[in-house]
């Protein structure tokens, strides 16, 4: 049994409930409803509970059959058909008493909503009936999944088969909005393979899908004689974004310039590709609304970036809160569009919409090959470690001369652990590797590139002050971290000049909150003029923020 939300205007944790039985969607009436029924049927759609239930159509009315009436549930049935109910489509309502819940924003553990896309399930059946082996070409296949533009610049996974592309999904063959070019020779990598067996055929895409597996496909049979006589392999060529590139040119160009004037941008992110959504309207940044916010949406705005389709579109701040204006609300895309302003899309006031509605995307990157060439060791747990960098065919340690913030931070997203909370340069209690000798020194990063080997380095040429294992740089990396906002209208409404006498700044200037001509002052005659103001500091980010002093050096003073 399926059930989903409906109807408008909602957030993605309530709506009308719609039930799919007997191959046709419909509603439930609100006679006799509870707040009873709405905890079934918000567990039932991977929330923990129900806080409300809403009657007379609010979100609404339906289409369709009213398949339930007069439910009566005691809270604890595993679904709503196993309460008591008057039978399918049994019922006296118009959709005017349409029902809907409002469910309790918390996840189910392991739940999984229907704005991601879980690429192995989809393919589930495929993997059941068929070998990994590549799709037939006979059929109309496309080179182009997308219409063409001007300036190509795709992102996905390098050369290799569909096969390959559907069970990695970090980059889906859908996911091009640029043409994908057929290889010089495909028969030449068609011959490499010594069997030739195939899973899928009459594949048939509109481009707008964000997966292969929402294609019209037909499964390969077993035992099915010549299933592609009148084809042979599909072979696609994808060539990375500009994000990806790796030429010398790249390593010197922050990102900024390398999207040039790009009108969105993605903020708060951990890893690549993700973030909250925001866009440039005028000359002012904003962010989006989660109304009716979906995978079509997010994948639009992942191919706009350079990325692929989108593997999650995330609602209620999932990325945290944004500052400054929300400039949409109610995006839909179809999914061919080349940019989120392309889209239906209303503009909205801040009445319609909160930042802890902003809404966010989790995006598939192309597949590069970074995070085999570095790793941790050593650690308490995977995100902490000594760092140790492939080079060549040799696994070696990184000097941690100048290792600071920025570095700690590439290798950390190079290792595709998020953030970086330290920076570590003595790492001898993680000791716990066999390698000793150090292969990587000089590192000096600007922070936003994608590899340690991107940032500048003394190559071949080893120059570190401490070659020992150490004084190793090392890492603790974290999936969140606070982002602190100075409340800079505050600051301004407030702040006034007063003069003070100096008997009552005695403990200002043991605390150095003076400037240095106090010390000259007449003490404790005279006074100071002071510019005064209140302050707020904003944590926007998603942890909380432990200042970079550890707690055995702070100060208590008298004065407090």
């Amino acid at each position: 049994m399926r059930f989903r939300l409906a109807g408008y205007p909602r957030k993605h944790n309530e709506g009308r409930v719609e039930v799919f039985y007997n191959e046709e969607w419909g509603t439930i009436c609100d006679d006799d409803f509870t707040l009873a029924n709405a905890h079934v049927l918000c567990r039932h759609l991977g929330f923990v509970a129900a806080t409300a239930w809403a009657h007379s159509a609010k979100y609404g009315k339906g289409v369709g059959r009213i398949w339930l009436d007069n439910v009566n549930c005691g809270g604890s049935e595993k679904s709503i058909g196993d309460c008591k109910h008057r039978g399918w489509g049994n019922s006296d309502c118009s959709h005017e008493e349409d029902a809907g819940v409002v469910c309790k924003d918390e996840r189910l553990p392991g739940f999984k909503d229907s704005n991601v896309i879980e690429v192995r399930m989809l393919l589930a059946q495929v993997f059941q009936l068929a070998q990994s082996q590549p799709p037939c070409a006979r059929d109309p296949w496309t080179p182009s999944l997308m219409p063409p533009e001007p300036e190509p610049e795709w992102r996905g996974r390098p050369a290799g088969s569909t096969a390959r592309v559907a069970e990695q999904p970090r980059a889906p063959l859908a996911a091009a909005r640029s043409p994908l070019s057929a290889p010089r020779s495909p028969c030449r990598l068609v011959a490499e393979r010594q069997q030739v067996n195939y899973r899928l055929h009459s594949v048939s895409c509109a481009g707008t899908e964000v997966h292969l597996s929402l294609c019209a496909f037909e499964l390969v049979r077993g035992n099915t004689s010549a299933p592609c006589a009148a084809g042979m392999p599909a072979v696609v060529s994808c060539v990375p974004g500009a994000l990806f590139a790796t030429s010398s040119a790249h390593k010197k160009k922050p990102r900024q310039q390398q999207q040039g004037q790009s009108r969105i941008r993605l903020k708060g992110g951990a890893k690549v590709g993700e973030g909250r959504v925001e866009v440039l309207k005028g000359s002012e940044w904003g962010t989006v609304c989660d109304d009716r916010w979906d995978l079509q949406s997010a994948s639009v705005v992942c191919r706009e970036l350079g990325f692929g389709s989108a593997k999650e579109a995330l609602t209620g701040a999932r990325m945290g809160q944004g500052t400054g204006p929300i400039h949409l609300s109610e995006v839909q895309c179809e999914g061919t569009e080349m940019s989120l302003w392309s889209c239906p899309l209303k503009n909205i006031t801040e009445e319609d919409c909160k930042h802890s509605e902003d809404a966010a995307v989790r995006c598939n990157i192309p597949y590069m090959g970074y995070e085999d060439l570095i790793r941790l060791a050593g650690g308490r747990t995977v995100s902490e470690g000594r760092v140790e960098v492939k080079r060549g065919d040799k696994w070696g340690t990184v000097c941690s001369d100048g290792w600071t913030t920025k570095e700690a931070m590439v290798a950390c997203r190079q290792l595709g652990l998020g953030y970086s909370l330290h920076a570590v340069t003595e790492t001898w209690y993680w000791d716990a590797s066999n390698v000793t000798e150090m292969v990587l020194s000089g590192v000096k990063c600007e922070g936003h590139e994608m590899s340690l080997s991107h940032c500048q380095h003394h190559g071949a040429s080893l120059s570190c002050k401490n070659m020992g294992t150490r004084f190793a740089a090392g890492v603790i990396c974290s999936e969140t971290a606070s982002d602190l906002l100075l409340h800079a209208p505050l600051v301004q409404e407030t702040a006034y000049i007063e003069d003070r006498p100096l008997h009552m700044l005695y403990c200002a200037a043991e605390e150095n909150c003076l400037s240095s001509s106090a010390r000259h002052a007449n003490w404790p005659y005279g006074h100071r003029r002071l510019l005064r103001f209140s302050s707020q500091i904003h944590n926007n980010g998603r942890a909380d923020f432990r200042p970079k002093a550890g707690r055995h050096s702070w100060v208590w003073h008298e004065c407090h």
